[in-house]
């Protein structure tokens, strides 16, 4: 293990590039419970190609610094860099894509082609994880959202977004607000009048497909359950990566530890 050099990109909570000796799993319970740096949260990071290469990074020299402990110990972590890190990673390197929470446990997930899905949900909403973190209330599909949001003339966008989507049922939540307006909401943070008035806002606005509803993502306080369709990476003009998140009897079956904590 002590030879061995891997790159992770780290999409939560920080934004970072980092080497490492440790295998995914291994790595994960350090970043979650052997590192005195760490929060209590959740964890969301990427396998980079260990032989990639860009000149905003200097890789070589960090492999060079990876070296075991006196006593043995693999090297967990060498930083790379902190800043402006996924802007400069190609998507084409990203290998498996991890969801861990804070005891360590995890759920693996690959990417697959996106392919929009059939539902006929006139509204989404989509929690911007890196590097903004906004929630956003959209009549587009994921694709469409990524090439909108990474549009170098949005004012509110980036070059290149993580994201991904909330399970959401517009009809429902107005039918059910409409019964009781005191209904807690469940998206952390927003009120659910809130969400109403953009809602119609959006509605009654010509050309208006997008609408903020919150100027923070607390990424940690939403169950993987209440995710849909799958993480995305989205830059303007280029193909996305897309994870397709695995449907909860696959989540029970394979990683069951996970599953029990969400």
């Amino acid at each position: 293990m002590a030879s061995e050099k891997h790159l992770y990109m780290i999409i939560h909570p920080n934004h970072s590039l980092i080497a490492s000796q440790l295998e995914p799993e291994h790595f994960i319970r350090h970043y979650v419970q052997g590192s005195t740096r760490y929060f209590e949260g959740r964890l969301i990071f990427v396998e980079v190609d260990p032989d990639y290469r860009h000149p905003y990074f200097d890789i070589d020299t960090a492999y060079a610094e990876l070296k075991p402990h006196e006593d043995g110990r693999p090297k967990a972590t060498k930083f790379i860099k902190s800043y402006r890190v996924l802007e400069h990673v190609d998507y084409n390197a990203l290998g498996k894509l991890y969801i861990s929470n804070s005891l360590g446990d995890y759920v693996e997930l690959e990417s697959k082609p996106y392919e929009p899905s059939i539902d006929t949900d006139e509204f989404r909403i989509m929690l911007e994880v890196n590097p903004l973190r906004f929630i956003v209330l959209t009549k587009l599909n994921c694709h469409d959202f990524g090439q909108f949001i990474t549009d170098p003339r949005n004012s509110k966008g980036a070059p290149k977004m993580a994201f991904t989507l909330l399970e959401f049922d517009t009809q429902e939540f107005l039918k059910e607000y409409e019964e009781n307006p005191l209904i807690r909401c469940y998206v952390p943070g927003i009120h659910p009048a809130r969400l109403v008035s953009a809602i119609e806002e959006v509605r009654t606005t010509p050309g208006k497909v997008v609408k903020g509803i919150s100027l923070d993502c607390p990424i940690d306080r939403i169950s993987y359950k209440y995710l849909k369709e799958g993480f995305m990476f989205a830059e303007h003009g280029k193909p996305c990566k897309f994870y397709p998140y695995l449907d909860l009897d696959t989540v029970e079956r394979k990683f069951y530890k996970f599953w029990k904590s969400m």
